[in-house]
């Protein structure tokens, strides 16, 4: 279910500007490290990479790395007690990496098996741990504490990261971040242009 849309008429200056942002200093230099990098590095890559691969294939890439996200959803699922998204994701994890030809394809949707979303921040606040403050980090951008606790519990259970090879692993990584990036063009202009403060 996607979040509700907001206007800025509906919030309040007082709460945007008590924002836990204890680390604002750290915080603006990496966003100025990550932006730079991303319009001098990441951007033209990008820009490469859909000018060679054809839309099938980009499309295909994105199921390929989705379908191997699914199993930190369904680790994660269970850590929360929600059997019915983990039997949901189980179901969608066998058919795409089977009929869906190693999740290439996404047969799952069609069957009705909706994607489901859950990491270990997640979790972590199922359980009742506070988000904690804000904080930019590099080359991933905005998070905050418990995400970013929870990206390091996503990760041991992220079958890339267990590749033993580890050139093969950063060629995976680099492609997935690449393939992620080029799905948020056009996001993160809209988002810029409608920013208070970028």
């Amino acid at each position: 279910e996607e979040p509700p849309m907001h206007t800025l008429a509906e919030f309040d200056d007082e709460k945007i500007a008590h924002v836990d942002d204890p680390w604002e200093r750290f915080n603006r230099r990496m966003y100025t490290f990550n932006y730079t990098l991303d319009q001098y590095l990441f951007l033209p890559v990008v820009d490469a990479y859909e000018f060679v691969r054809p839309k099938f294939v980009q499309t295909g890439v994105s199921n390929f790395f989705k379908n191997i996200g699914e199993i930190c959803t369904l680790y994660n699922s269970v850590l929360q007690l929600r059997g019915k998204k983990a039997a949901t994701t189980t179901g969608r994890f066998l058919i795409n990496s089977t009929i869906g030809l190693a999740g290439l394809f996404d047969p799952a949707t069609s069957m009705g098996l909706k994607r489901q979303n859950e990491d270990f921040g997640q979790t972590l606040g199922h359980w009742g741990v506070d988000t904690g403050p804000y904080l930019v980090l590099p080359l991933l951008g905005p998070s905050n504490l418990r995400d970013t606790v929870g990206l390091v519990g996503d990760l041991n259970v992220d079958p890339i990261w267990g590749v033993e090879d580890i050139g093969e692993r950063n060629r995976l990584t680099a492609l997935r971040f690449i393939n992620r990036r080029a799905q948020l063009l056009g996001a993160d202009t809209t988002a810029d242009q409608a920013a208070l403060d970028k």
